[in-house]
């Protein structure tokens, strides 16, 4: 067999096997691996390399090394599930680098590192000043975490004591000018609601790269011609209207009307309803 030919067969073997042992790992971006599994990734790569290019008869060698290396790491990550020591001792432990807006200066030289660095992460997580910072924690992974002291934290509708409906995930209903049936269905939508939608917008499904829709029931699309402008949803622009105008009627006829009791039932409905579009405008706005 020509040597051109053989260290290609090798390498498809190669990248087939190392593929299949990857698999049974488990999958983590590159910025979750442990120190462990980073070594390992590059040890797997290296032996991968080896075997397509060893044109002696050895070759066989490194693929028994990839599968002890596999074996191993898959024995290690088994034990780390049971045993809290063990996923110390691997993976090593997260460190507190800020604690009530001071710097801990010492784990900070346990870890390595520098204030450029702990700077760097921090402007990462839109903080921009470390007396800010309740606690502040390097994962194994060597990612920061951040926790702001109260009065920097975000305002949420729980601080207001407001009560919100849980919101369901978005789905793409629409993907490469093809309909997906499961999402559509997922969100409580036949195919017929869907073309209708296409219908009042006057958009086909064949032009459309990418549909979604919200938890409210809103479809977006983007399409494959991006200088066309896809006309917007006016339903909830006319209800706010509506409502307003409605408002206004009340007020109208609380005013012209000279009898006291429906002078007080207008205005009474009045200030209701103008409560009800209070608590609608960032729905109906939008």
């Amino acid at each position: 067999m020509p040597t051109w030919l053989e260290v290609i067969l090798r390498t498809i073997v190669a990248v087939v096997v190392l593929f299949l042992l990857t698999k049974i790992l488990g999958k983590r971006q590159v910025s979750q691996l442990s120190f462990f599994e980073y070594i390992t990734g590059i040890t797997l790569g290296s032996l991968a390399a080896y075997i397509s290019l060893d044109t002696d008869n050895t070759w066989h060698l490194g693929m028994i090394a990839i599968v002890v290396w596999v074996a191993i790491s898959f024995g290690i990550e088994f034990l780390q599930l049971k045993s809290k020591k063990a996923r110390d001792f691997v993976d090593f432990k997260a460190t507190v680098v800020i604690k009530d807006g001071k710097i801990l200066e010492e784990n900070l030289k346990k870890e390595r590192l520098t204030t450029d660095d702990l700077l760097e992460q921090l402007r990462g997580k839109d903080v921009f000043k470390v007396a800010d910072v309740e606690f502040a924690i390097m994962e194994t992974t060597g990612q920061i975490n951040v926790l702001l002291n109260r009065e920097n934290q975000p305002l949420t509708p729980k601080h207001l004591g407001i009560k919100v409906a849980p919101e369901k995930e978005t789905q793409a209903v629409i993907m490469d000018g093809k309909l997906m049936p499961e999402p559509l269905d997922m969100m409580g939508k036949t195919p017929k609601w869907l073309m209708d939608e296409l219908e009042k917008q006057q958009l086909n499904l064949q032009d459309i790269f990418l549909g979604q829709i919200d938890s409210y029931g809103e479809l977006t699309v983007d399409l494959y011609a991006d200088n066309v402008q896809v006309p917007q949803p006016q339903e909830k622009p006319e209800l706010y209207a509506l409502l307003k105008k409605c408002e206004a009627d009340l007020e109208m006829f609380g005013l012209t009307t000279k009898n006291k009791d429906a002078k007080k039932l207008y205005e009474q409905c009045s200030s209701q309803l103008q409560q009800v579009i209070s608590d609608l405008k960032p729905l109906l706005r939008t």
